[in-house]
């Protein structure tokens, strides 16, 4: 039985390709089968799908158009520097001081290897420690969470170097290796270096662990309650960041406190400290930089540290390597955020006992078919994926006890971060009725039953978290997107506590087990339309001899009424397609009005100067199926 605080991950039970022991191959790369090869024929490898040239570097900001880049494998870095030691991959375990900045604007990315260097199991999850340059075979291998599963990403050991020198992640020894070839397989899953130019601390945590991570706004919460968050996190072997903001002058260094601007940092620690008869909140922090330190109270220099006790003081140390204490409050009002991510969220209650049970699932919004925008967006809402779950304990101690936590990911439609779209979506709960038949639920349901969770906001994010206290009963997680017919896939993660039995229905929208659970409202579609235009007397004001049908021009008059615009070669083909040959009945103006409004709204939402970009798969489900 796994020893309690531990997430049991029900998605992982088999060992399925995505699991930790058996990550999905990058690219369809064998690590084991191309190193074999390379060994066989004496070559080291190189890797064609991230090739050491500029296609791999990207379009770099800041980098002058004269600076010549070199690729070179560590051996080479070492001789053309007249260094005589063998590269090593990691000496004495990895460390968040093997380590510094190079010309890379990726904080965000460094500052959370450094948390994540303090937590053992994770890095060896990520990071395959025992490899080294033996047999010259020039072949790594890391491993990172992506989008609901664990992939298996190979390199070749061609760095990028100006002037012989690392351009990237430098290695404070000089000849260990593991931090920059670290980056180098993080650019290739991001698709090029300048990829990672720029980020969230967040999105490089998740990517480490496959866990949740949740931001805190330092301005949100009072000194106590923050240093509770902390707390709670750090005993839970959370990996904490945190940031700075920018300032309106655009400067870069507060030459007074130390601290650079719009800037990642770690959280690598927090203590306490007697000082003058009180306990003082300390938190440490660390540059990837690997120097530029704080320099107010508590700092490496501050004389604060004499008036503590011996064991106290021995928590201070006169380095300049980027690590340095802060006062609580001092760290809250110069940071921004903090963010912390836990394989399990026993972070967020300070339960530290409770077992955690999670499950994901892979969905997709498919424009005209299952992407039916917000709430508000009436009947089609319903279109949405849905997902039912059953909670049948709560904790009846704590009847308010936070017991769910949903993730919702999106997940990339393009290889390239920094040319990934994200949608504003939002995940919806709704408690379901006893006595609800079974399977998808219809319009009439949305109708007539309100969100149990806080009025949502539609966020342009990565990774939408929702943490709900859920009482015994049914309900249904509905995820979407701001508007209609947004294509796009997603991760949905549902965690619950372990003594909160939860099964869970994913349904399809066509629901082919349950031809009988709609309503009959819900099974008449063609009298919500004659409500949407027949109630504005359109037809009939349309229909000019009163016959029951309309001709040509008196459809194209009702079309121009609506706001669509269509010449008469068009008309004549929507009454041929949808209709008689020469007039129009009511309910095939309906239908025909139902087709017409769809690709309008899908237009309209979808287009950018007049032109709208479709998928095969987008246009196939719009014209065969809409």
């Amino acid at each position: 039985m796994p020893p309690p605080g531990t997430c049991i991950n029900l998605c992982y039970q088999d060992g399925s390709e995505g699991s930790p022991s058996n990550p999905a191959k990058f690219n369809n790369q064998d690590y084991a089968q191309l190193k074999d090869t390379c060994i066989q024929k004496s070559q080291p490898f190189v890797d064609r799908t991230f090739p050491p040239n500029s296609r791999s570097l990207g379009d770099l900001p800041d980098m002058p158009s004269w600076m010549k880049v070199e690729w070179l494998r560590p051996r080479e870095i070492l001789e053309l520097q007249n260094i005589k030691d063998e590269p090593r991959f990691c000496m004495d375990g990895a460390s968040r001081f093997d380590f510094s900045q190079g010309r890379l604007g990726n904080c965000w990315f460094l500052a959370a290897i450094s948390s994540l260097t303090f937590q053992q199991e994770m890095m060896a999850q990520v990071v395959y420690v025992d490899q080294s340059f033996e047999n010259h075979a020039g072949i790594f291998h890391f491993k990172f969470w992506r989008f609901g599963k664990w992939v298996d990403v190979v390199i070749d050991d061609f760095l990028p170097t100006f002037n012989n020198k690392l351009l990237f992640v430098k290695s404070k020894s000089g000849n260990e290796f593991w931090a920059p070839l670290l980056e180098k397989a993080y650019a290739k899953v991001c698709g090029s270096y300048a990829d990672l130019n720029v980020g969230w601390e967040s999105e490089a945590l998740k990517d480490f662990s496959g866990g949740i991570a949740l931001n805190y706004k330092m301005a949100d919460y009072a000194d106590e309650k923050l240093w509770q968050i902390l707390r709670q996190a750090t005993k839970c072997n959370s990996l904490i960041c945190c940031g700075t903001d920018q300032t309106e002058e655009g400067e870069v260094n507060d030459a007074l406190s130390g601290l650079v601007y719009q800037h990642a940092y770690s959280v690598t620690g927090v203590t306490e400290v007697e000082y003058d008869g009180t306990t003082v909140n300390l938190v440490r922090i660390m540059n990837p930089w690997g120097q530029v330190e704080w320099n107010g109270k508590w700092s490496d220099s501050s004389d604060l540290w004499e008036k503590v006790s011996t064991a106290d003081q021995e928590k201070c140390f006169q380095h300049n390597n980027g690590e340095f204490w802060m006062e609580l409050k001092d760290f809250r009002q110069h940071f921004m955020d903090v963010s912390i991510c836990c394989q399990t969220p026993n972070f967020t209650d300070g339960d530290f006992i409770c077992q955690w049970k999670c499950m994901s699932y892979d969905g997709e919004w498919v424009a005209g078919a299952s992407a039916g925008g917000r709430m508000f967006d009436g009947e089609v809402f319903a279109k949405n994926p849905q997902y039912r779950i059953q909670v049948t304990v709560i904790d009846k101690e704590d009847p308010k006890d936070e017991n769910i936590l949903l993730s919702l990911m999106q997940k990339p439609q393009h290889g390239n971060r920094k040319k990934i779209r994200l949608y504003p979506v939002t995940l919806d709960v709704f408690k379901v009725p006893p006595g609800t038949p079974k399977g998808h639920l219809g319009p009439s349901f949305f109708r007539r039953n309100g969100p149990v969770n806080s009025p949502q906001i539609y966020r342009r994010e990565r990774d939408v978290i929702e943490l709900l206290s859920l009482e015994p009963g049914e309900y249904v997680i509905v995820p979407s997107t701001y508007k209609r017919n947004m294509t796009a896939d997603f991760n949905l993660t549902i965690y619950t506590k372990s003594d909160t039995k939860i099964s869970v229905l994913v349904e399809n929208t066509d629901d082919e087990e349950n031809p009988d659970n709609t309503t009959k409202e819900d099974e008449d579609p063609i009298r919500d339309l004659f409500s949407h235009f027949a109630d504005q007397n359109l037809f009939h004001q349309s229909d000019k001899n009163s016959n029951g049908s309309m001709s040509v021009s008196e459809l194209k008059k009702a079309l121009q009424t609506t706001g669509v615009k269509a010449n008469s070669l068009l008309v004549k083909l929507l009454m041929f397609r949808y209709s008689g040959v020469s007039s129009t009945s009511l309910e095939d103006f309906i239908r025909l009005m139902l087709r017409l409004e769809t690709m309008s709204s899908i237009f309209n939402e979808r287009s950018s100067d007049g032109m709208i970009h479709l998928s095969w798969d987008e246009l196939s489900y719009l014209f065969m199926y809409n």
